[in-house]
C-alpha cells in the first residue's frame, strides 16, 4: 500500500528548531525544498528573518522501497543520519566545504525521525548558477575543479562508505571493479524487467558489461569520492565558493566512478573538471554501469508515488538510449 505523505509544518518543526536554534528565535515558516528523493529537506525561516535548513530522515520522506540499508555494501541505499555525520565530519576533516553542522537527534526527542540542523548557503545551486551567469561560469568551474582536487586528494586503506570504513569496518566484496560490475548487472535485470527495449537488448548488454570488466586490472588506491556529484548537489556560498551537499553517499571508491558521474551531469562544462591519468579501462565499465544504473533506479522510482514521474521517466529514457548506443559503438 503507497503511504499517504504529508509535508511538515511549522508546528511539526519548531521543537527541532528550537533545540537547534535556541529559544530566543521562533520559527515563523517552512518551506520543503525540491530535489530531495531519501530525505526530506526543509528550510527554517525565523522571526528574525534567519534560515537554517533542516534534514529528515523518515519513512514518509523516502519515496524508494527499499529494505533499511546495510552500511558494508557500498551502493546500498544511501540515506540516514549516521551516514550523514560521518561524511560531514570526514569533508570537514579534508577541508572540503559542505553546509556545517548545527545541531544532529537521532533520540527522535524534537521530531518523530531521525534529523539534523545545517546552515543555510543562499548563494544558491551551482547548476542555476552556470546557466544564470555564463560569463561567471568559468571561474565557478576554476573554484570547482579547486574542490575536486582536495577531495580527491585523500584516500582510505579500503574501498566502501566513509562511516564504515573510517570506523575501522570493511565492505562487502574484493574490489571496486567487482561491486561496480555486479551492481551493473542487476541493474540490466531491473531495466530489462520494465523496458521491452531493455529486455531485447539484455544478453548483448550483460555480455558487454562482462567484457568490459575483463579489461579492468587490479588496482588498490581508493579515493574520497562523493559518489553522486551533479551541479544540483552543490551550493554556493555567498562568497561564492561551492559546497557539497547530499553528501551521503561519501565513499573511498575509484576515482573514475566520479568522473564518470560528472561527464554525465556537467555536459559541455566537465572539460574544466577533466583530471589526467584516468583508467580507460574502467571509465568505460563504470560509463556503461551509470548508464544503466540510471535506466533501473528511475523506473523503479516511479513505480511509488514519487510526486514528478516525467523527470524520472525522461532520465531512464535519455540514459537507455545512451546505454545502447555504448553497444552500438562496441560492435
Amino acid at each position: 500500500m503507497i503511504p499517504t505523505r504529508r509535508p511538515l509544518t511549522t508546528t511539526d518543526l519548531a521543537p527541532l528548531a528550537r533545540a537547534a536554534l535556541g529559544p530566543g528565535r521562533t520559527l515563523t515558516g517552512v518551506e520543503r525544498l525540491r530535489g530531495g528523493t531519501k530525505k526530506g529537506v526543509y528550510r527554517l525561516i525565523l522571526d528574525d528573518d534567519s534560515t537554517a535548513v533542516a534534514y529528515v530522515w523518515s519513512a514518509d520522506e523516502d519515496y524508494w522501497d527499499r529494505p533499511d540499508p546495510d552500511p558494508r555494501d557500498v551502493f546500498s541505499h544511501d540515506t540516514g543520519l549516521g551516514l550523514f555525520t560521518a561524511a560531514h565530519d570526514r569533508l570537514a576533516a579534508a577541508g572540503v566545504r559542505t553546509p556545517r553542522l548545527r545541531f544532529a537527534d537521532s533520540t527522535h526527542t524534537h521530531l518523530p525521525a531521525d534529523a539534523a540542523v545545517v546552515e543555510d548557503l543562499t548563494g544558491g545551486s551551482l547548476e542555476d548558477a552556470l546557466v544564470r551567469d555564463p560569463d561567471g561560469a568559468p571561474q565557478a568551474l576554476e573554484r570547482m575543479a579547486e574542490l575536486l582536487a582536495t577531495l580527491h586528494s585523500h584516500t582510505g586503506p579500503r574501498f566502501g562508505k566513509v562511516a564504515v570504513v573510517d570506523d575501522g569496518g570493511s565492505s562487502y566484496g574484493v574490489s571496486c571493479e567487482q561491486r561496480i560490475t555486479e551492481g551493473a548487472l542487476r541493474s540490466v535485470a531491473e531495466a530489462a524487467a520494465r523496458d521491452p527495449r531493455a529486455a531485447a537488448a539484455r544478453s548483448e548488454l550483460e555480455e558487454e558489461i562482462h567484457a568490459l570488466a575483463a579489461e579492468v586490472r587490479p588496482r588498490d588506491r581508493h579515493t574520497l569520492i562523493h559518489g553522486e556529484l551533479g551541479a544540483d548537489h552543490v551550493l554556493l556560498t555567498p562568497g561564492g565558493q561551492p559546497a557539497l551537499i547530499d553528501i551521503e553517499g561519501l565513499m573511498y571508491f575509484d576515482v573514475e566512478h566520479e568522473h564518470v558521474f560528472l561527464r554525465l551531469r556537467f555536459g559541455p562544462h566537465y572539460d574544466a573538471l577533466r583530471a589526467p591519468g584516468l583508467d580507460g579501462a574502467r571509465l568505460r565499465l563504470y560509463r556503461l554501469a551509470m548508464h544503466i544504473g540510471l535506466v533501473s533506479g528511475p523506473l523503479t522510482l516511479i513505480e511509488g508515488d514519487f510526486p514528478d514521474p516525467g523527470r524520472m521517466r525522461a532520465i531512464a529514457e535519455h540514459n537507455l538510449h545512451e546505454a545502447l548506443s555504448l553497444l552500438k559503438s562496441a560492435s
